[in-house]
């Protein structure tokens, strides 16, 4: 299946990480060229070699997304390089894990800046070159606790379900303009992140990690956590031109372990 997307400039940030990374990779198998954005310059710097290696088109740029005075900077050298963004993949970090009550006034707007405010400003700047080509493709990374809030990860839950609101509302600005905007969703996807929040669980609760993924494995359907690569497969389906008709819309990548509807 041809998805349409050679030749096209896709930015993907946090690309130096596990979903970043395997998303990264994904789009630039379809002939996609990344622009492979992190605040890690030596984990950008692995993800392109990845790339390159398997005869992808990516080079490395190093961005702390939430320093927004570097948005129209790192903007115009993507452009002259590869030209304008047709593809953005907003893939933040997460902040530590938290109660949602008691957290102070600068916690919350230093997360918001990073996960929300960074976001919104930067699909802004790429939105005018995707209306006037009549394509564009927004894809936002989110977190399960948008649908099922997940114990202990109070700012996460409430940051991230600001996006969904904000990637909803967008779909219906753009749509006319040959742009979607969706959501992606990760269930227990085995990158650093998890094993991290797995660790810091199995200490508060005074158990080991491997019980902890044991009970974990043991929710979801499929019955194993899911592969970074399988993440970034969705999310370049979704970059495609065979997506067209898919937007405003919130996928779930986890292996059937959202129990909701």
């Amino acid at each position: 299946m041809d998805l349409g997307i050679a030749g096209k400039c896709a930015l993907v940030l946090g690309a130096g990480g596990g979903l970043g990374g395997a998303i990264a990779q994904a789009l630039a198998t379809e002939g996609a060229k990344v622009v492979v954005a992190d605040i890690d310059a030596d984990a950008a710097g692995k993800t392109v070699d990845a790339i390159q290696s398997a005869g992808g088109d990516a080079f490395a740029l190093k961005w702390d997304i939430a320093d927004l005075s570097v948005i129209e900077t790192n903007i115009s050298d993507i452009e002259k390089r590869y030209g304008h963004v047709a593809i953005l993949v907003n893939n933040t970090g997460g902040p530590p894990p938290t109660l949602v009550s008691g957290q102070s006034a600068d916690q919350w707007s230093k997360f918001f800046q990073s996960m929300v405010l960074s976001v919104i400003t930067l699909t802004d700047r790429v939105l005018p070159n995707m209306r006037t080509a009549k394509w564009g493709r927004i894809i936002t990374s989110t977190s399960s606790g948008v649908v099922a809030p997940i114990a202990n990860l109070g700012i996460s839950n409430a940051l991230r379900s600001t996006l969904v609101g904000w990637s909803k509302t967008l779909a219906k600005e753009v749509g006319a303009d040959g742009i979607t905007a969706n959501i992606v969703l990760p269930g227990r996807i085995a990158t650093g992140r998890i094993t991290f929040l797995d660790e810091q669980k199995a200490k508060r609760e005074g158990r080991t990690v491997q019980e902890i993924s044991a009970e974990s494995t043991a929710s979801i359907p499929v019955g194993r956590y899911g592969d970074p690569k399988e993440y970034g497969d969705v999310v370049t389906f979704l970059a495609s031109t065979r997506s067209s008709y898919l937007t405003g819309s919130i996928i779930r990548i986890d292996g059937g372990m959202i129990s909701s509807i």
